[in-house]
């Protein structure tokens, strides 16, 4: 059985200071929508989740196992499960993370 969603329809929720999502869980994976508002900061952190980053919108600068970059629309980065990683939005963002397996936190 398929599911459908509609983006616009999924209540955002802040999960840290300038952090909003909307979120979608599969049986196998999540996927995270969010809107990050410039100067907002992504604590170092890690989680057992493989994360793939979708950058669609802004800049945003990531750390990543001790690396810096800045990324710009049209970047993908793959986060490995249990790799630190934080950042910090440049300007306002939009980025589109896919989890596997499912971020139990997020539901």
């Amino acid at each position: 059985m398929s599911l459908e969603y509609v983006i616009s329809e999924i209540e955002p929720r802040e999960i840290i200071k300038g952090y909003r999502a909307r979120f979608i869980h599969s049986e196998t994976m999540t996927v995270a929508i969010w809107e990050i508002d410039a100067g907002a900061k992504l604590p170092e952190h890690s989680h057992i989740n493989e994360q793939l980053v979708r950058l669609t919108e802004g800049q945003f600068e990531m750390t990543i196992d001790g690396v810096t970059k800045i990324y710009t629309p049209g970047s993908i980065l793959v986060i490995p499960p249990n790799v630190s990683h934080s950042g910090k939005a440049i300007t306002d963002c939009k980025i589109t993370d896919t989890f596997s397996p499912v971020r139990e936190d997020y539901k």
